[in-house]
């Protein structure tokens, strides 16, 4: 496939999605902005937020992981229905109870003004660092397989992609994405399936053959029973409990589009539908995943590393359909990746940080013009962090995306579980140093846990420790005999 045709492709769906901007934009306000003024039908938002929680990490990470760990992610994908549960019956029921645009703004309810501004940081930070991880891996399979050859320097590229998706969610903005995220997740469900297709065709399998094939590879294993390894089935599915808790509950990208619907039931009808399907799709991605393994092994591909092996296997080896599929999927995956992040962080920060909404001086025309600042804002700190971590770029993309996150949405996963299950106030101004210190207590006992605890190595359960230790840290910081 010449890099010619891959910017065809990438330039025809760019225009669909553009176009499908200029259409929800229109007359687009601040409230349609951040709640696409509370009229998003829950079947659409749901089918969309399949891609979004997907995105390029799932589309190339998921599948390289085969490899090394099996099927054994599935554990944590049905700890992820479990979270969702969690998520439509306990937190949507208290934001649309308090009527939020952002989610911390209950913190600030709950706690004060510190334990708000704090929740409100980790979340950008947080937010920040994983877009970027999902927007490098794709930035970088467009570089390698298009513009290296011409000789285009790679910042270019993330600057051309970046400002692609500044352009296409700066008025819109929430409003927007739900219509687009629906396009970018057809495109990636196609994808998915036609790989397989085509490398079951190309290796001689049908249907019936290729789970034969797969299941006697040893790759199928779905229960790692190794209490010492991170992949242990109890520490999996834990861990994708709480991670979907903090990564979708807690997380105002998520948290917005599903606020963008009509009504509190139609939230939960979303998520609900979202939580079901997505145990099929991880299960499709991982069974990709299986297939590349073998076809690898069979005619001896090797990859630098495993979020490698899907782009050159599908580009490179099995001709013009497989790479067109490849990379229609890879940029239906790439945007939902990017937009609602921009969108979300924009959001934070202008409600949380600035307080936007207690300025009563300010006029409409004032709060788009900060909106619109703060929002190429963020852009610009992607592009910065994309370049930096094509610098440093190792291990597989999904590993570093949970390994951030157990650290920075541990502080959000204690401060909402303490308000919630507790009756206790806090002294307010200590909490920033609780949301500080928890995380380096973690990467202490991450770094020095096989020495200490006899070969136990921390995996994605590190969230969890986090989290409680946040919860213990506000329990210390608890006003005694408060009312």
């Amino acid at each position: 496939m010449t890099p010619i045709l891959i910017l065809l492709v990438f330039l025809v769906y760019t225009v669909m999605v553009f176009t499908i901007t200029w259409y929800t934009s229109r007359r687009a306000d601040n409230d349609a902005y951040f709640r696409g003024n509370r009229r998003s039908p829950w079947f659409v938002v749901s089918y969309g937020m399949i891609g979004a929680s997907l995105s390029g990490v799932t589309f190339m990470s998921v599948p390289g992981y085969v490899q090394s760990t099996q099927f054994t992610y599935m554990m944590m994908v049905f700890g992820f229905l479990a979270g969702y549960f969690v998520i439509a019956t306990v937190l949507l029921p208290l934001y649309y109870r308090l009527n939020l645009t952002s989610i911390y703004g209950y913190l600030q309810q709950r706690f004060g003004f510190f334990t708000y501004k704090t929740g409100a940081s980790f979340f950008i930070l947080s937010r920040t660092l994983g877009a970027t991880l999902r927007i490098f891996l794709v930035v970088s399979v467009l570089y390698d397989f298009i513009f290296k050859a011409w000789d285009v320097p790679f910042f270019l590229v993330a600057s051309l992609f970046v400002l692609l998706i500044l352009l296409y969610t700066f008025k819109g903005g929430i409003k927007t994405i739900i219509w687009t995220d629906t396009l970018q997740t057809t495109f990636m469900l196609l994808a998915v399936v036609s790989s397989i297709v085509l490398i079951s065709c190309e290796m001689g399998f049908g249907i019936g053959g290729l789970w034969d094939a797969v299941s006697s590879s040893g790759y199928s294993k779905v229960v790692e029973t190794d209490v010492q390894s991170k992949q242990f089935w109890l520490k999996q599915f834990l861990s994708g409990m709480f991670v979907s808790i903090a990564m979708t509950g807690l997380d105002q990208e998520m948290m917005q589009k599903n606020l963008s619907c009509k009504t509190l039931r139609d939230s939960q009808k979303n998520m609900l539908t979202f939580s079901v399907v997505l145990i099929f799709m991880n299960a499709l991605f991982l069974l990709l995943g299986a297939v590349l393994v073998l076809y690898a092994g069979e005619n001896g591909v090797v990859v630098d590393n495993t979020d490698s092996l899907f782009p050159v296997i599908a580009i490179e080896h099995l001709g013009v359909f497989s790479g067109l599929f490849f990379v229609i999927g890879l940029i239906s995956a790439a945007y939902p990746s990017a937009d609602g992040a921009m969108t979300s962080l924009t959001t934070s920060f202008v409600i949380d940080i600035l307080g936007i909404q207690r300025r009563t001086d300010w006029t409409e025309a004032i709060r788009r013009k900060i909106r619109y600042a703060v929002h190429a804002g963020f852009a610009g700190i992607f592009l910065l962090l994309i370049i930096y971590f094509r610098e440093m770029n190792n291990d597989a993309v999904i590993d570093k995306l949970y390994s951030i996150s157990s650290y920075t949405y541990g502080p959000l996963l204690g401060f909402f579980s303490f308000g919630l299950f507790t009756h206790f106030q806090v002294k307010d101004r200590f909490i920033p140093l609780v949301a500080v210190s928890a995380p380096l207590l973690c990467w202490i006992l991450q770094s020095h846990s096989v020495e200490w605890f006899g070969g136990y190595e921390i995996g994605f359960e590190l969230l969890l420790i986090n989290g409680f230790l946040n919860f213990a840290g506000l329990y210390l910081c608890r006003i005694r005999n408060n009312k």
